[in-house]
């Protein structure tokens, strides 16, 4: 988040919540947010996945009171929105640099044009933008790489939920120097972005943006004598196996976000996340459509033509009877509810059965004289007759 950023979005509008709403209040909003437009319940829809990254954003900062109190003074600084320069006292343009405030002081008639802010606002938004203020020389936590990793899994495992080993490799601080970096433990700081990890470099209009410093990679600290393990870095491959539980209910194709569990943090940061993708087998029996399963069930001529009770197999469970009305059309779809997948909330959807008349290849004995006998009494009828007449008609 650049600073310009930071001063011109308007958090609260985000979150839709006044300017001197409760923490509790501000929790509510987010959370009921959040969850409208989660990526998770809102497949393939870019508008509200941006809009998830802007409440997040608005809730990092107006959920946390110290970044809020550096938010709302920044805003009340410079008008809600942008610095616009006022006329000078000759009537001209009012000449200030932005870049006084947010660096190292002004000089000379920025001193006086500026209020006499003079060391700036670097402690204001150090917090928000883990740069230190003016003179000093911090060296940040830093947050734990995000890893992305796959899993597969049988039908009803993903139906009924499953605890999986997954073995992962990812980068953490290397053992041999502790995370520092340096051979002796005793790296010092950076003196190009002077323990920030960061630096700056002009936009225009008075603003600077940073980037990773590129002598000490972001880290703020440069060793003297670098680890010959980790070359310097602080950081090591490792590998690790962890039993995952894979929640009820998972679709082939999701993807699960479990907090924490990513790569470890430097200096004290916290854990990236841990994304994993679930492939789903296909079952020879079962189907699936949204939280109900779905099975096809051969019954006879017989059974469609003069009804009759069926027995239906469940996933993992006993069997079902369903009952079949006399003159069941091949094809219809009858329902036996909460034998489908596990939702959310732990109910269960229903297994949609849909009946196939199955003809026999060979015809023998009585079998086909009874047959003979039917199509000789049935002879009047004629299936195809409406349809003839539709075609006609239209």
């Amino acid at each position: 988040m650049s600073t310009k950023d930071f001063i011109e979005k308007d958090y609260y509008k985000v979150l839709g919540v006044p300017k001197d709403a409760t923490e509790a209040e501000i929790k509510k909003a987010y959370r009921k947010l959040a969850r409208e437009n989660h990526p998770d319940a809102n497949k393939n829809n870019a508008k509200a996945e941006e809009r998830f990254k802007e409440i997040s954003e608005a809730n990092d900062v107006l959920g946390d009171p110290k970044k809020r109190k550096e938010y709302d003074e920044a805003r009340a600084l410079f008008g809600n929105g942008g610095f616009r320069p006022g006329p000078g006292a000759g009537g001209g343009s009012f000449n200030f640099d932005l870049g006084d405030l947010f660096g190292g002081g002004a000089q000379g008639g920025g001193q006086a044009g500026a209020g006499g802010f003079g060391g700036g606002l670097g402690d204001v938004f150090g917090g928000l933008f883990n740069r230190g203020g003016t003179g000093t020389t911090r060296t940040q936590p830093r947050r734990g790489q995000d890893i992305d990793t796959e899993v597969s899994l049988s039908f009803t495992e993903a139906i009924e939920g499953a605890t999986v080993p997954l073995r992962m490799s990812s980068q953490s601080p290397c053992k041999a120097c502790a995370g520092t970096g340096d051979k002796n433990g005793t790296p010092r700081v950076c003196p190009t972005c002077v323990g920030t990890g960061q630096v700056a470099r002009g936009s225009g209009g008075g603003f600077s943006l940073t980037d990773p410093c590129p002598d000490c990679k972001g880290r703020g600290l440069i060793a003297e004598e670098p680890c010959p393990d980790c070359k310097g870095s602080g950081r090591a491959k490792s590998s690790r196996t962890m039993q995952v539980r894979i929640p009820a209910g998972v679709a082939d194709g999701q993807r699960i976000r479990l907090r924490g569990k990513g790569a470890p943090g430097e200096r004290g940061g916290p854990a990236g996340d841990l994304y994993v993708t679930v492939h789903v087998a296909a079952h020879p029996v079962f189907g699936r459509k949204d939280d109900n399963l779905t099975v096809t069930v051969p019954v006879t001529f017989t059974e469609a033509a003069l009804g009759g009770e069926v027995k239906v197999p469940t996933l993992g469970g006993p069997a079902v009877t369903l009952k079949l009305p006399p003159g069941t059309p091949n094809g219809r779809t009858m329902r036996a509810r909460g034998k489908g997948a596990v939702r959310k909330d732990g109910t269960r959807g229903d297994l949609l059965v849909t009946v196939e008349v199955s003809v026999p290849k060979d015809v023998t004995g009585k079998a086909r004289d009874a047959l003979e006998a039917y199509r000789e009494a049935s002879a009047g009828e004629d299936p195809r007759a409406e349809l003839f007449q539709a075609a006609k008609g239209a």
